[in-house]
C-alpha cells in the first residue's frame, strides 16, 4: 500500500484528506504537536524515516490578522516550512502537494478583453497585500524550487471539520441576535471534502504546477451566509455591511475567485458548486454545532 504523509493532519483539509484517502492509501499524521515543519533537521527526519510516495502540506499559519503582527511566525511557517517539507519530499525523491491560497493575489480581479472583471488563472501575476498572502507566495516559490515534483493548490474560502466560517454563522444565528456580514468581497466557498476529492485525483499522476482548485461559481460573504441560514431554517436578521465598516488588521481580498480551467482539463475532475457543497456539509451535520 502507498504511503502518503500528511502535515496540518488535524486542520480541516487534513481531516479530510484523511477520510477521503484512508482507505486507499496508508497514511502518516503529523500536526504541529508530532511535527514543526518550520524545523528543518525535524522534517528531514520524519519525512526520511516514513519515506512516503507523497507528502500534503496542510500545515500554515493561517490567522489572516494575527500574521501582521507575528510576521516572522507567519515567514517560519507558510514560508520556510513550506520549502523544508518539499525539500525533505525531494531527498527521498518524493511528491510534494503545496496548499496555497487566493491570498497570494491583490483581491483587485483582473481585467477581461471586454473590460469586466474575470477570475484569477494560474498564469496571472500574484501580488499580495498581506503578510498572509506574501508569505504563503514565498511557500509557493520555495515548494518549487525545492522539488520538481511540486504541485501547488491555490484554494479559498475554506470550510470543513473545525472553526469556519458556516459555524461561525449558526453560531451567531442561534444567538437570535442580528447578523452583519460584509457584502462587498465576493470569493469561491469551498467544501474541504470537495477539495480532498480533488487532490485525490491528483496524486500520483506525475502532473505537476500549479493549480486552482475551488467550488464552482462564487458570491459575497453575505450571500454565503444567508445559503446557510435558508439552509438551515435559522431565522435570522441578516444585514449586509460594507468592509469599511468591519476594519481589520490585515486588508482582505475584494475579489478572490479563482479559475479552475487547468485542474478539469488536466485531471478530469470539477469540484461541486459552492451551494451543493454547502447542502452537503451541513446534512451531514458536519456544519450543525
Amino acid at each position: 500500500m502507498r504511503k502518503i504523509l500528511i502535515t496540518g493532519s488535524k486542520g480541516q483539509l487534513g481531516r479530510a484528506l484523511e477520510k477521503a484517502l484512508g482507505e486507499e492509501y496508508r497514511l502518516y499524521l503529523y500536526d504541529i504537536e508530532e511535527l514543526d515543519i518550520a524545523d528543518e533537521c525535524a522534517t528531514m527526519e520524519a519525512v526520511g524515516k516514513i519515506k512516503p510516495g507523497c507528502v500534503i502540506n496542510c500545515a500554515a499559519y493561517t490567522r489572516v490578522d494575527d500574521c501582521e503582527s507575528h510576521s516572522g511566525l507567519a515567514k517560519r511557517i507558510n514560508a520556510e516550512g513550506a520549502g523544508n517539507v518539499s525539500k525533505a519530499a525531494a531527498a527521498i525523491g518524493a511528491e510534494v502537494f503545496q496548499i496555497s491560497t487566493d491570498y497570494v493575489f491583490d483581491g483587485e480581479g483582473m481585467k477581461g478583453k471586454d473590460g469586466s472583471i474575470r477570475p484569477y488563472t494560474e498564469k496571472d501575476k500574484p501580488g499580495p497585500v498581506s503578510v498572509y498572502g506574501r508569505t504563503k507566495l514565498e511557500g509557493e516559490m520555495l515548494s518549487a524550487s525545492e522539488n520538481p515534483r511540486h504541485c501547488i493548490i491555490r484554494t479559498a474560502w475554506l470550510y470543513g471539520e473545525g472553526h469556519n466560517f458556516v459555524r461561525t454563522m449558526l453560531r451567531l444565528g442561534k444567538t437570535g441576535g442580528t447578523v452583519r456580514v460584509v457584502d462587498d468581497q465576493t470569493g469561491c466557498p469551498t467544501s474541504a471534502d470537495e477539495l480532498a476529492r480533488a487532490i485525490k485525483r491528483m496524486i500520483f499522476t506525475r502532473r505537476y504546477g500549479i493549480y486552482h482548485a475551488v467550488c464552482g461559481g462564487m458570491c459575497t460573504w453575505y450571500a454565503f451566509a444567508k445559503k446557510i441560514f435558508e439552509l438551515t431554517g435559522i431565522p435570522v436578521n441578516l444585514v449586509s455591511i460594507a468592509s469599511s465598516d468591519y476594519p481589520t488588521p490585515a486588508k482582505r481580498p475584494k475579489y478572490s475567485v479563482l479559475d479552475t480551467t487547468a485542474l478539469e482539463r488536466d485531471f478530469g475532475y470539477r469540484l461541486a458548486k459552492w451551494e451543493d457543497a454547502l447542502a452537503e456539509y451541513i446534512r451531514n451535520g458536519s456544519g450543525i454545532l
